[in-house]
Protein backbone atom coordinates (compact mmCIF):
# COMPACT_ATOMS: atom_id res chain seq x y z
CA UNK A 1 0.00 0.00 0.00
CA UNK A 2 1.11 3.46 -1.16
CA UNK A 3 0.18 6.22 1.04
CA UNK A 4 0.21 10.24 0.63
CA UNK A 5 -0.56 12.78 3.94
CA UNK A 6 -2.24 15.58 1.93
CA UNK A 7 -4.48 16.16 -1.00
CA UNK A 8 -2.84 19.74 -1.72
CA UNK A 9 -1.39 20.43 -5.03
CA UNK A 10 1.88 17.93 -4.56
CA UNK A 11 -0.50 15.08 -3.37
CA UNK A 12 -2.87 15.16 -6.02
CA UNK A 13 0.15 15.81 -9.15
CA UNK A 14 2.08 13.04 -7.37
CA UNK A 15 -1.08 10.66 -7.23
CA UNK A 16 -1.86 11.60 -11.33
CA UNK A 17 1.48 11.55 -12.13
CA UNK A 18 1.80 7.63 -10.11
CA UNK A 19 -1.46 6.81 -12.35
CA UNK A 20 0.63 6.93 -15.59
CA UNK A 21 2.96 4.97 -14.76
CA UNK A 22 0.66 2.48 -12.60
CA UNK A 23 -2.70 2.16 -13.60
CA UNK A 24 -3.76 -0.53 -11.01
CA UNK A 25 -1.66 -0.74 -7.22
CA UNK A 26 -3.46 -0.08 -4.48
CA UNK A 27 -2.61 2.98 -3.01
CA UNK A 28 -4.23 5.97 -0.44
CA UNK A 29 -4.20 9.68 0.13
CA UNK A 30 -5.68 10.82 3.51
CA UNK A 31 -5.96 15.06 4.23
CA UNK A 32 -7.32 16.41 7.36
CA UNK A 33 -10.14 19.17 5.31
CA UNK A 34 -12.40 17.74 2.37
CA UNK A 35 -10.14 17.28 -0.24
CA UNK A 36 -10.60 19.26 -2.60
CA UNK A 37 -8.51 20.04 -6.14
CA UNK A 38 -7.76 23.46 -6.63
CA UNK A 39 -5.09 25.09 -8.31
CA UNK A 40 -3.36 26.83 -4.87
CA UNK A 41 -1.80 30.05 -7.07
CA UNK A 42 -4.77 31.41 -8.39
CA UNK A 43 -6.26 32.25 -4.22
CA UNK A 44 -3.80 35.72 -5.06
CA UNK A 45 -5.88 36.51 -7.78
CA UNK A 46 -8.89 35.21 -7.59
CA UNK A 47 -11.10 38.35 -6.79
CA UNK A 48 -9.80 40.17 -9.73
CA UNK A 49 -10.94 37.53 -11.70
CA UNK A 50 -14.20 37.01 -9.64
CA UNK A 51 -13.63 33.75 -8.54
CA UNK A 52 -15.25 32.00 -5.52
CA UNK A 53 -13.81 29.42 -3.37
CA UNK A 54 -16.34 27.00 -5.34
CA UNK A 55 -15.48 28.47 -9.01
CA UNK A 56 -11.76 28.26 -8.06
CA UNK A 57 -12.38 23.82 -6.85
CA UNK A 58 -11.98 21.66 -10.18
CA UNK A 59 -13.41 18.59 -8.33
CA UNK A 60 -13.97 16.95 -5.33
CA UNK A 61 -12.38 14.47 -3.31
CA UNK A 62 -14.93 11.88 -4.85
CA UNK A 63 -14.09 12.98 -8.08
CA UNK A 64 -10.73 12.56 -7.67
CA UNK A 65 -10.72 9.09 -5.98
CA UNK A 66 -12.73 7.88 -8.74
CA UNK A 67 -10.13 9.32 -11.35
CA UNK A 68 -7.24 8.21 -9.52
CA UNK A 69 -8.89 4.68 -8.67
CA UNK A 70 -7.65 5.30 -5.47
CA UNK A 71 -9.24 5.78 -1.84
CA UNK A 72 -9.03 9.51 -0.21
CA UNK A 73 -9.54 9.57 3.10
CA UNK A 74 -10.78 13.26 4.27
CA UNK A 75 -10.82 15.27 7.22
CA UNK A 76 -8.20 12.55 9.09
CA UNK A 77 -5.70 13.83 10.68
CA UNK A 78 -2.54 11.92 11.06
CA UNK A 79 -1.20 11.50 14.58
CA UNK A 80 2.16 9.51 14.23
CA UNK A 81 4.10 7.57 12.07
CA UNK A 82 5.96 4.54 13.17
CA UNK A 83 8.90 4.29 10.42
CA UNK A 84 9.87 0.78 12.48
CA UNK A 85 6.47 -1.14 12.10
CA UNK A 86 5.69 1.26 9.09
CA UNK A 87 2.29 1.87 9.96
CA UNK A 88 0.42 5.71 10.64
CA UNK A 89 -2.19 6.50 13.18
CA UNK A 90 -4.95 8.53 12.01
CA UNK A 91 -8.59 9.33 14.25
CA UNK A 92 -7.89 6.28 16.31
CA UNK A 93 -6.88 3.95 13.59
CA UNK A 94 -3.94 2.49 12.41
CA UNK A 95 -2.66 1.38 8.93
CA UNK A 96 0.19 -0.31 7.49
CA UNK A 97 2.01 0.99 4.63
CA UNK A 98 4.79 0.16 2.35
CA UNK A 99 5.73 3.63 0.78
CA UNK A 100 4.51 6.67 2.58
CA UNK A 101 4.41 10.14 1.25
CA UNK A 102 4.69 13.03 3.28
CA UNK A 103 2.64 15.97 1.19
CA UNK A 104 1.62 17.88 4.12
CA UNK A 105 3.07 21.32 2.95
CA UNK A 106 3.67 24.67 4.94
CA UNK A 107 2.00 26.46 7.95
CA UNK A 108 1.87 30.41 7.95
CA UNK A 109 4.30 32.24 10.14
CA UNK A 110 2.04 34.50 12.72
CA UNK A 111 3.11 37.75 13.09
CA UNK A 112 4.47 38.76 16.91
CA UNK A 113 1.57 41.24 17.07
CA UNK A 114 0.11 42.08 20.92
CA UNK A 115 -3.87 43.42 21.34
CA UNK A 116 -6.65 42.35 21.86
CA UNK A 117 -7.27 41.34 18.18
CA UNK A 118 -4.40 39.02 17.64
CA UNK A 119 -6.60 36.24 16.41
CA UNK A 120 -8.78 38.12 13.80
CA UNK A 121 -5.36 38.25 11.63
CA UNK A 122 -6.59 36.28 8.51
CA UNK A 123 -3.59 34.53 6.25
CA UNK A 124 -4.76 32.71 3.10
CA UNK A 125 -2.85 29.25 2.71
CA UNK A 126 -5.96 27.59 1.88
CA UNK A 127 -8.90 27.71 -0.24
CA UNK A 128 -10.95 27.15 3.04
CA UNK A 129 -9.20 30.14 3.87
CA UNK A 130 -10.17 32.43 1.16
CA UNK A 131 -13.33 31.05 1.20
CA UNK A 132 -13.50 32.76 5.15
CA UNK A 133 -12.11 35.67 3.82
CA UNK A 134 -14.70 36.51 0.93
CA UNK A 135 -17.55 36.12 2.83
CA UNK A 136 -15.98 38.70 5.31
CA UNK A 137 -15.41 41.20 2.28
CA UNK A 138 -18.74 42.61 1.26
CA UNK A 139 -19.26 46.19 2.80
CA UNK A 140 -15.79 46.55 3.28
CA UNK A 141 -12.86 48.72 2.10
CA UNK A 142 -10.11 48.94 3.93
CA UNK A 143 -7.89 46.53 3.48
CA UNK A 144 -4.21 46.09 5.39
CA UNK A 145 -1.42 43.62 4.19
CA UNK A 146 1.08 42.62 6.55
CA UNK A 147 4.20 41.56 4.44
CA UNK A 148 5.69 42.85 1.09
CA UNK A 149 6.91 39.38 -0.69
CA UNK A 150 6.00 37.84 -3.26
CA UNK A 151 2.06 36.11 -2.02
CA UNK A 152 1.61 39.96 -0.25
CA UNK A 153 2.40 42.05 -3.55
CA UNK A 154 0.01 39.86 -5.31
CA UNK A 155 -2.98 40.40 -3.15
CA UNK A 156 -1.92 44.13 -2.78
CA UNK A 157 -2.16 43.94 -6.80
CA UNK A 158 -5.49 41.44 -6.78
CA UNK A 159 -6.93 43.65 -4.17
CA UNK A 160 -6.84 47.40 -5.52
CA UNK A 161 -7.72 45.84 -9.08
CA UNK A 162 -11.36 44.44 -7.32
CA UNK A 163 -11.37 48.54 -5.63
CA UNK A 164 -10.29 48.25 -2.01
CA UNK A 165 -7.92 50.80 -0.04
CA UNK A 166 -4.83 48.75 0.30
CA UNK A 167 -2.13 49.01 3.08
CA UNK A 168 1.20 47.21 2.73
CA UNK A 169 3.09 46.95 6.23
CA UNK A 170 6.62 45.75 6.30
CA UNK A 171 10.06 46.52 7.51
CA UNK A 172 11.93 46.76 4.09
CA UNK A 173 13.27 49.04 2.05
CA UNK A 174 11.43 47.60 -0.77
CA UNK A 175 9.22 44.81 -2.10
CA UNK A 176 10.50 41.27 -2.76
CA UNK A 177 13.82 42.34 -0.69
CA UNK A 178 14.44 38.75 -0.44
CA UNK A 179 14.20 38.30 -4.21
CA UNK A 180 15.46 41.36 -5.88
CA UNK A 181 17.35 44.67 -5.88
CA UNK A 182 15.68 47.23 -4.05
CA UNK A 183 15.80 49.95 -7.20
CA UNK A 184 13.69 46.90 -8.77
CA UNK A 185 11.45 46.70 -5.74
CA UNK A 186 10.95 50.41 -6.11
CA UNK A 187 9.82 49.79 -9.13
CA UNK A 188 7.24 47.07 -8.54
CA UNK A 189 6.19 49.58 -5.09
CA UNK A 190 5.64 52.38 -7.91
CA UNK A 191 3.29 50.51 -9.91
CA UNK A 192 1.26 49.27 -6.89
CA UNK A 193 0.76 53.07 -5.23
CA UNK A 194 0.07 53.75 -9.21
CA UNK A 195 -2.84 50.66 -9.23
CA UNK A 196 -4.22 52.47 -5.60
CA UNK A 197 -1.90 50.54 -2.67
CA UNK A 198 0.07 52.59 0.08
CA UNK A 199 3.02 51.29 1.77
CA UNK A 200 4.44 51.77 5.09
CA UNK A 201 7.94 50.50 4.68
CA UNK A 202 10.90 50.15 7.42
CA UNK A 203 8.39 49.24 10.28
CA UNK A 204 6.10 46.44 11.19
CA UNK A 205 3.15 46.16 12.95
CA UNK A 206 3.07 45.89 16.55
CA UNK A 207 -0.35 45.81 18.10
CA UNK A 208 -3.63 45.40 16.81
CA UNK A 209 -6.76 46.45 18.52
CA UNK A 210 -10.72 46.52 17.93
CA UNK A 211 -12.48 49.57 17.87
CA UNK A 212 -16.34 49.83 17.47
CA UNK A 213 -15.96 49.09 14.30
CA UNK A 214 -12.30 48.67 12.51
CA UNK A 215 -9.11 47.75 13.54
CA UNK A 216 -6.67 49.96 14.69
CA UNK A 217 -2.85 48.94 14.47
CA UNK A 218 -0.18 50.37 15.66
CA UNK A 219 3.06 50.66 13.90
CA UNK A 220 6.90 50.38 15.24
CA UNK A 221 7.35 53.59 13.84
CA UNK A 222 4.67 55.20 16.21
CA UNK A 223 2.24 55.85 13.31
CA UNK A 224 -1.52 54.14 13.55
CA UNK A 225 -3.58 52.76 11.15
CA UNK A 226 -7.41 52.28 11.12
CA UNK A 227 -8.19 49.37 8.50
CA UNK A 228 -11.56 47.40 8.31
CA UNK A 229 -9.34 43.67 7.91
CA UNK A 230 -5.85 42.56 8.24
CA UNK A 231 -4.39 39.94 6.29
CA UNK A 232 -0.89 38.67 7.06
CA UNK A 233 1.49 37.73 4.39
CA UNK A 234 4.67 37.64 5.70
CA UNK A 235 5.66 34.12 5.04
CA UNK A 236 5.29 30.04 4.98
CA UNK A 237 7.02 27.50 6.91
CA UNK A 238 7.19 24.06 5.85
CA UNK A 239 4.89 21.57 8.08
CA UNK A 240 7.71 19.75 10.20
CA UNK A 241 5.69 18.55 13.26
CA UNK A 242 4.51 15.03 11.94
CA UNK A 243 8.12 14.24 10.57
CA UNK A 244 9.16 15.23 13.42
CA UNK A 245 7.42 12.71 15.34
CA UNK A 246 8.79 10.20 13.44
CA UNK A 247 12.39 10.67 14.29
CA UNK A 248 12.76 12.13 10.45
CA UNK A 249 15.46 14.47 9.69
CA UNK A 250 14.53 17.70 8.89
CA UNK A 251 16.29 21.44 8.92
CA UNK A 252 14.47 24.35 7.40
CA UNK A 253 12.32 21.54 5.89
CA UNK A 254 12.08 17.74 5.21
CA UNK A 255 15.70 16.65 4.43
CA UNK A 256 15.59 14.32 1.75
CA UNK A 257 17.98 13.85 -1.42
CA UNK A 258 17.46 14.07 -4.93
CA UNK A 259 15.37 10.91 -4.82
CA UNK A 260 13.15 12.53 -2.37
CA UNK A 261 13.96 9.78 0.22
CA UNK A 262 14.18 10.67 4.22
CA UNK A 263 16.32 9.72 6.54
CA UNK A 264 13.79 6.87 7.19
CA UNK A 265 13.36 4.00 4.50
CA UNK A 266 10.37 3.80 2.46
CA UNK A 267 9.45 7.31 3.73
CA UNK A 268 9.32 10.10 1.01
CA UNK A 269 8.83 14.12 1.00
CA UNK A 270 8.04 16.43 -1.76
CA UNK A 271 6.51 20.53 -2.23
CA UNK A 272 6.41 22.58 0.40
CA UNK A 273 7.08 20.72 3.47
CA UNK A 274 10.38 19.02 1.12
CA UNK A 275 14.04 20.53 1.83
CA UNK A 276 15.39 18.84 -1.28
CA UNK A 277 19.55 18.79 -1.03
CA UNK A 278 19.52 22.33 0.71
CA UNK A 279 16.83 23.67 -1.02
CA UNK A 280 13.24 24.95 -0.17
CA UNK A 281 11.36 26.21 -3.45
CA UNK A 282 7.88 26.63 -2.65
CA UNK A 283 7.10 26.92 -6.66
CA UNK A 284 5.07 25.02 -9.26
CA UNK A 285 7.72 23.85 -11.26
CA UNK A 286 10.46 22.42 -8.66
CA UNK A 287 7.34 20.98 -7.09
CA UNK A 288 5.77 19.17 -10.78
CA UNK A 289 9.58 17.97 -11.27
CA UNK A 290 9.21 15.91 -7.97
CA UNK A 291 5.81 14.63 -8.88
CA UNK A 292 7.44 13.13 -11.78
CA UNK A 293 10.59 12.02 -10.39
CA UNK A 294 8.78 10.29 -7.09
CA UNK A 295 5.97 8.75 -9.21
CA UNK A 296 8.67 6.74 -11.21
CA UNK A 297 10.40 5.60 -8.22
CA UNK A 298 7.01 4.62 -6.83
CA UNK A 299 6.27 2.75 -9.78
CA UNK A 300 9.94 0.92 -9.77
CA UNK A 301 11.79 3.01 -11.40
CA UNK A 302 13.99 4.81 -9.27
CA UNK A 303 14.45 8.08 -10.08
CA UNK A 304 15.99 11.77 -9.16
CA UNK A 305 14.30 15.11 -9.49
CA UNK A 306 16.19 17.57 -11.75
CA UNK A 307 15.96 21.22 -11.12
CA UNK A 308 16.82 23.34 -13.70
CA UNK A 309 16.24 26.55 -14.19
CA UNK A 310 12.87 27.37 -13.28
CA UNK A 311 11.75 31.36 -13.35
CA UNK A 312 8.62 32.48 -11.47
CA UNK A 313 6.36 34.45 -12.84
CA UNK A 314 4.91 37.22 -10.20
CA UNK A 315 1.40 37.82 -10.53
CA UNK A 316 1.57 41.33 -10.52
CA UNK A 317 -0.08 42.96 -13.34
CA UNK A 318 0.61 46.25 -12.55
CA UNK A 319 4.38 45.33 -12.93
CA UNK A 320 5.04 42.23 -14.89
CA UNK A 321 8.10 40.55 -13.09
CA UNK A 322 9.68 37.37 -13.94
CA UNK A 323 12.44 36.19 -11.44
CA UNK A 324 14.79 33.51 -11.58
CA UNK A 325 17.19 34.00 -8.18
CA UNK A 326 20.30 33.13 -7.87
CA UNK A 327 21.37 29.76 -5.66
CA UNK A 328 20.89 30.96 -2.15
CA UNK A 329 24.11 32.02 -0.34
CA UNK A 330 25.69 32.71 -3.89
CA UNK A 331 28.07 35.42 -3.61
CA UNK A 332 28.04 37.69 -7.39
CA UNK A 333 26.17 40.77 -8.00
CA UNK A 334 23.37 42.22 -10.35
CA UNK A 335 23.89 43.97 -13.67
CA UNK A 336 20.86 45.96 -14.33
CA UNK A 337 19.94 47.51 -17.40
CA UNK A 338 16.52 49.88 -17.73
CA UNK A 339 14.75 51.21 -20.27
CA UNK A 340 11.62 53.19 -18.82
CA UNK A 341 9.48 50.84 -16.77
CA UNK A 342 11.68 47.63 -18.81
CA UNK A 343 14.62 45.85 -16.64
CA UNK A 344 16.68 43.23 -17.86
CA UNK A 345 18.96 42.28 -14.36
CA UNK A 346 21.65 39.39 -14.69
CA UNK A 347 23.13 38.10 -12.03
CA UNK A 348 26.74 37.13 -12.35
CA UNK A 349 29.04 35.09 -9.67
CA UNK A 350 32.51 35.99 -9.05
CA UNK A 351 33.70 33.99 -12.08
CA UNK A 352 31.12 36.13 -14.22
CA UNK A 353 28.67 33.14 -15.12
CA UNK A 354 25.16 33.94 -15.11
CA UNK A 355 23.08 32.39 -12.38
CA UNK A 356 19.84 34.44 -12.16
CA UNK A 357 17.67 36.66 -13.63
CA UNK A 358 14.91 39.73 -13.21
CA UNK A 359 12.83 40.46 -15.83
CA UNK A 360 9.85 43.36 -16.08
CA UNK A 361 7.58 44.19 -18.63
CA UNK A 362 8.56 43.81 -22.87
CA UNK A 363 11.46 41.98 -21.08
CA UNK A 364 9.73 39.26 -19.83
CA UNK A 365 10.07 38.39 -23.23
CA UNK A 366 13.53 36.96 -22.58
CA UNK A 367 12.78 34.32 -19.96
CA UNK A 368 13.08 31.55 -21.74
CA UNK A 369 16.59 32.18 -23.88
CA UNK A 370 18.02 33.31 -20.41
CA UNK A 371 16.77 30.54 -18.69
CA UNK A 372 18.53 28.15 -21.03
CA UNK A 373 22.28 30.30 -20.10
CA UNK A 374 20.95 29.18 -16.59
CA UNK A 375 23.06 26.48 -14.89
CA UNK A 376 20.79 23.83 -13.51
CA UNK A 377 20.81 23.51 -9.70
CA UNK A 378 21.51 19.54 -10.16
Amino acid sequence: MIIIIGTGLAGYQLAREFRKNNATAEFMLITADEGRFYSKPLLSTALTQKKTADTLTTATAETMAAQLNATIKTRCKVQAIDPIKKNIVFDQETMTYDKLVLACGADVIKPPLTGNAVDQVISINHIYDYQFFQELLPQKKSITILGAGLIGCEFANDLTNAGYKVHVIAPVKAPLDLLVPTEIGKLLQTALEKNGAQFHLNCVADRIDKTADNFLLTLSNGETLETELVLSAIGLRPHLALAKTAGIKTDRGILVNRFLETSHADIYALGDCAEVEGHVLPFITPLLNSARALAKTLAGERTAVDYPAMPVTVKTPAHPLVICPPPRGMQGQWQIEQQDNDVRALFYDTQQKLYGFILTNNAVKERMSLAKEVPALF
